[in-house]
């Protein structure tokens, strides 16, 4: 019983007015269409004419004739004849305003032939697309006490299923179940189409779980439609399981069936599984059409795998496949995938010749390609050639072009290009102001940004749910919350529900500017309002509170995540691994790689880079090590994140194993940046090595990087290593010169390195210039310094820098004391 509920309709179907019982014809027919109101007595109240009124009469009897024709036609067998005049008279309404006004007429005047004459009716109405008719005439057929048959019924749902008008079609599937209209296998296969096409794979199995229980056989063609729902959802295990059921209840796949699967498993990347199913085609004599190819192509180009793709169109050529447009489409793809758009012209050379009509999609994923790559002008050499074969470029091609100028930067030629859509006749829509909008956030421009959003109104067109989470994004990366939450009352006054990626937006501009306390509130105003936050927003969250130190709060969303049915993801891990490793919680974050593995996840480059990071902040440099060569080992490519915190760790014991790392970074093409060229300045100055500094300092200047304090202090700590006094005030110099202004951290250095040479002298020199320029030692330093002046005998000094530093809220209490007591401080 509970399956039966479960597909029974939620709300009734609508129904014509009703008609008074017990009628006569000509009563009847006066109900219909009576053109005058009497009083009482019978008279006249509205001043209509006799002559109205004997036009009304002519016409009740002109009714009141055609439905006996009908009725004879029908009685005689001559169903072809009845049913072209059905459908004259439902299709010019002029004696009857709609189908139930014949049907109503009919069934009082000629009740006996009633059955067949409605599915005449039905059929004339679906035959004339009046499919809304229909469905009245449905509801007053049943409130008359009539079931029309299912071969009728079937029409009307197949006839909804056409119209895509899903949610009415299911609707009145469960009108019919309720109803006790037994289903056929046609009945259910169009329910399941119709539930599938709404997304609701939930009820398109429930559906076929009651046909099992009524024992009516599944169709190849519900196979087909079930395992196309569950393909697009991605679900290619239950799939599998729905196409290993099919011999099991001797249905034999087709053509359909195979193609949806290897369609599903190439969408899904599992492209081996999709040509072992071609393989079993051809064991059960089912041949592959151009449909298999071009989705095996897909597979391949979406796997960048574009010599198999190259081999495997060979292959279809060979065996009497013309490559179509869809087949260019997805070449084009792929090559664009692989960032090779020089093969993308060849192809599309080749295409020109062979003759291939290029279409307007096919030229979008050619031109989105070469957009991606900023090649503009090839793209427009690419529109030229095609425009001079006769194609009308549509507004999708010059959107893409927009786009294309807007990520290369070039707005003035993005500009021009909607001058050119208007120019030919073409509309700009969201699409083409969402590219500019976007572009000019991104370039900090934001009035131009706002003036192309006002020229969205200026032209008609009105802005989008995008537009609105462009604008939202935009503002919140400039820290203008207030700006974002007026566009979201906008938005929700202007009838757009705000979706998971307005929200995101939102969230993570806040957690940016750790407003968390405000991502709190507006993760239960997401809930409250129905939008469910998915995955990539608590990630969002997860890591901004990680970056902020506040793993608590980490660890609690991540419940709460899991709590709303959604499954940490490996970004989660990684947000939390590095978070606890800024912390140094390093045994915690090594457990979250376990963690990792058991979820279903591998760790990634991202979760070593942390753990690297982690390890050397904390000086253990072999651990290091052993997590590099473990990422190595299980063949994840190391990055320039890998070798920044790696070089910094190991720089601070054998230089060799510096030297190792760095030339293996080369090897794998990488080159080096600044952070890299100062962690390995600041190594070989560490073991006092100032000739490979000061050669990688060249270098570094050689390739065009800017040199920045940290340089310089690895170069000035250097030269104090060696003793090469003489040298760092031309390192000072140099820094000056060079526009950097010696801060605290330099100066020290200096401070501190003149003190450990005995030159207190120089040390009191720089401490001068340091103070001077507002700025104080550490106390480290200060207490070196003033050891330092005293043992020197330098006790006026001395005493100036205790006063000085005293009046900064640095306290000397040791200057009245000995030496020993003044170098606990």
């Amino acid at each position: 019983m509970a399956r039966r509920v479960l597909l029974l309709r939620q709300k009734p179907i609508s129904t014509a007015p009703s008609i008074p019982q017990n009628s006569n014809p000509i009563a009847l027919s006066h109900f219909f269409c009576s053109e005058h109101e009497t009083d009482a007595s019978g008279h006249r109240t509205t001043g209509v004419s006799t002559e109205n009124h004997d036009r009304s009469n002519l016409r009740d009897e002109e009714r009141l004739e055609q439905v006996r024709k009908i009725r004879v036609l029908l009685q005689q067998g001559r169903t072809d004849t009845a049913q072209r005049l059905i459908k004259s008279l439902v299709s010019s309404k002029s004696l009857f305003s709609s189908p139930s006004d014949i049907f109503a007429l009919f069934s009082v005047a000629a009740p006996a032939v009633r059955p067949t004459f409605l599915n005449l009716i039905f059929s004339a109405c679906l035959e004339s697309k009046m499919v809304s008719e229909a469905m009245e005439l449905y509801g007053t057929m049943k409130r008359d006490g009539t079931v029309p048959s299912l071969g009728s019924v079937n029409m009307l749902l197949e006839a909804l299923v056409s119209m895509k008008q899903f949610d009415k079609m299911l609707e009145l599937f469960s009108d019919i179940v309720e109803s006790g209209v037994r289903p056929d296998r046609f009945t259910y296969g169009k329910a399941i189409q119709a539930a599938v096409k709404l997304g609701d794979m939930k009820r398109a199995l429930e559906i076929v779980n009651y046909m099992k229980t009524r024992r009516v056989s599944l169709s190849v063609f519900i196979y087909n439609v079930l395992l196309g729902g569950l393909c697009k959802e991605k679900r290619m295990r239950d799939a599998e399981n729905l196409f290993d059921e099919m011999p099991v209840r001797n249905v034999v796949p087709n053509l359909v069936t195979y193609n949806t699967l290897i369609d599903g498993y190439c969408k899904v990347g599992e492209w081996e599984k999709a040509f072992d199913l071609r393989e079993r085609m051809k064991t059960e004599n089912v041949k592959p059409n151009l449909v298999t190819c071009n989705s095996l192509l897909s597979g391949l180009c979406r796997a960048r795998k574009m010599d198999e793709a190259k081999r495997l169109l060979e292959e279809m050529e060979a065996d009497g496949f013309v490559p179509d447009c869809f087949t260019y489409s997805v070449l084009f793809d792929g090559h664009s995938r692989c960032g090779d758009s020089e093969a993308s012209l060849a192809l599309f050379e080749e295409s020109m010749k062979r003759g291939v009509r290029i279409n307007n999609y096919t030229c979008s994923i050619l031109v989105n390609g070469l957009c991606k790559e900023g090649k503009m002008e090839m793209a427009e050499e690419v529109l030229k050639k095609l425009r001079g074969n006769g194609l009308a470029l549509n507004e999708v091609t010059y959107n893409t072009m927009v786009n294309g100028y807007c990520m290369r930067g070039d707005m003035e030629r993005a500009i021009s290009t909607i001058g050119e859509m208007e120019v030919l006749g073409l509309r700009p829509n969201c699409i083409t102001f969402n590219s500019l909008i976007d572009k000019f956030f991104e370039m900090k421009e934001m009035d131009k940004a706002e003036e192309w959003f006002q020229n969205m109104a200026e032209k008609g067109v009105s802005p989008d749910v995008v537009t609105y989470n462009i604008l939202i994004k935009g503002y919140g990366q400039m820290n203008k919350f207030d700006k974002c939450f007026l566009i979201l009352e906008e938005m929700e006054d202007k009838g757009f529900k705000p979706n998971v990626i307005t929200y995101s937006s939102l969230i993570n501009g806040l957690c940016g500017n750790g407003r968390f306390l405000e991502v709190e509130i507006i993760l239960r105003e997401m809930v409250s309002i129905g939008v469910r936050p998915d995955a990539k927003i608590y990630n969002i969250i997860i890591d901004g509170t990680c970056t902020a130190g506040k793993l608590k709060d980490a660890f609690r969303f991540v419940d709460e995540m899991e709590k709303s049915g959604i499954s940490p993801t490996l970004v989660t891990y990684n947000a939390l691994i590095h978070g606890l490793c800024r912390k140094g919680k390093l045994i915690e974050a090594e457990g979250l790689v376990s963690k990792i593995t058991s979820s279903g996840f591998s760790p990634d480059v991202i979760t070593y880079n942390s753990l690297i990071s982690g390890y050397s902040d904390a000086g253990n440099a072999q651990k290091c090590l052993d997590l590099y060569e473990t990422m190595k080992r299980v063949g994840i490519k190391p990055t320039l994140k890998t070798y920044h915190p790696l070089i910094s760790g190991c720089s601070k014991g054998d230089m060799e194993v510096v030297e190792r790392l760095y030339q293996e970074m080369l090897e794998l093409g990488l080159p080096p940046d600044r952070l890299i060229f100062n962690a390995m300045i600041h190594g070989y100055a560490e073991h006092g090595d100032t000739q490979k500094a000061i050669a990688l300092y060249t270098e570094m200047i050689d390739q065009g990087f800017h040199v920045d304090k940290m340089t310089y202090n690895s170069l000035i700590l250097g030269h104090f290593r060696e003793g090469r006094l003489s040298e760092v005030n031309d390192i000072v110099n140099n820094m000056k010169a060079n526009g950097l202004v010696p801060k605290a951290c330099t100066y020290n250095l200096l401070v501190k390195g003149y003190c450990e040479v005995k030159d207190f002298s120089g040390a009191y020199f720089w401490y001068r210039e340091m103070f001077d320029n507002g700025y104080l030692l550490n106390y480290n330093t200060y207490n070196e310094l003033i050891s330092g002046l005293r043992q020197a005998g330098r006790m006026m000094e001395a005493q100036v820098v205790s006063s000085e530093m005293s009046v900064k809220g640095v306290d000397d209490d040791s200057f009245t004391e000995d030496l020993p007591a003044a170098s606990k401080l």
